[in-house]
């Protein structure tokens, strides 16, 4: 599989990462799932410190602890979890960050996190106080580079003009194309996005149909919408979950894609399409039928 570096830093990505959120709890059945991510060439995994209340950064750092020196872990803090309770509290503090990555490092088993990022952002924060807190990390070896995940365009333009983030994790899909308002402003930046929801929850993979007719809505589409596109994204490749993840890879800015799995044949589906050829013509024709829509509600 190919590797592509995170922003200018030195650390490669596989062009499918995974997304540990999705692991079911049962070590063993996770297990055989991260063993088909890695044998298939897959060496990027992100979690975060919120899913599952940390227990989801557990797992991942003991299935992963073999492999070690052969990937890279992503994860993320700013959501402060109550132990109690299902409260949840945005702190984007230095002190909170300085002292969450070594709760993230325990439970990962490693002594250094490779890409550690926010897992959101407010116009309201502190953003001085934040990059500080990153820097002061990297300086002192616990993490290799940072990044955020955000949607939010005021955010993102102030990372990227104020400090030295790598990455910026975003959904984006054919069903989801608001980033590309600022894609090629990150991509001049020396900056990578990393994807997720990219197959929008099944809508965008061979079952996309059945998902359709389960699902209703999504995003911009009404139920109507929804069924009618995912039809017509079928009729242009006979594979949808290979256009899906083409569509989104093709961009100059795009490292990596991030994807979940709830099983091993679920990793060999996503391996057979990022496999799978799609043009740049068909490309095209799936960006013609899918709506472009702007951030609107996320300007702070």
């Amino acid at each position: 599989m190919k590797k592509v570096n995170l922003g200018t830093s030195s650390i490669q990505v596989s062009e499918i990462g995974f997304g540990c959120m999705s692991l079911p709890l049962d070590q063993q059945e996770a297990g055989a799932i991260i063993d088909a991510a890695v044998s298939s060439g897959i060496h990027y995994f992100d979690t975060a410190d919120l899913y599952n209340k940390g227990k989801n950064e557990e797992l991942v750092g003991e299935l992963l602890k073999k492999h070690r020196n052969d990937i890279v872990i992503a994860t993320k803090v700013g959501n402060q979890w109550s132990t109690d309770s299902d409260e949840v509290k945005w702190n984007a503090t230095k002190a909170y960050i300085t002292e969450q990555v070594h709760n993230s490092l325990k439970r990962l088993q490693t002594d250094y996190i490779d890409l550690y990022q926010l897992h959101g952002g407010m116009i309201s924060d502190n953003a001085e106080e934040t990059i500080d807190a990153f820097e002061s990390l990297q300086k002192e070896g616990l993490i290799r580079t940072y990044g955020i995940s955000s949607i939010r365009p005021n955010v993102i333009r102030r990372f990227l003009e104020n400090s030295d983030i790598v990455s910026i994790m975003m959904q984006y899909s054919l069903l989801d194309r608001r980033p590309e308002e600022y894609l090629e402003e990150i991509h001049a930046a020396g900056r990578s996005v990393v994807t997720r929801g990219s197959l929008a929850k099944g809508l965008l993979t061979n079952e996309g149909l059945e998902r359709a007719n389960q699902t209703g809505s999504y995003m911009a589409y009404s139920e109507g919408e929804l069924n009618n596109i995912v039809q017509q994204l079928m009729e242009i490749h006979p594979n949808l979950h290979a256009l899906s993840l083409h569509s989104v890879l093709q961009q100059p800015a795009v490292a990596s894609v991030v994807a979940g799995a709830s099983s091993p044949s679920q990793i060999q589906e996503t391996l057979k399409a990022y496999e799978t050829a799609v043009s740049a013509e068909q490309i095209e024709q799936a960006r013609s039928l899918t709506k472009q829509d702007r951030y609107q509600e996320h300007r702070e």
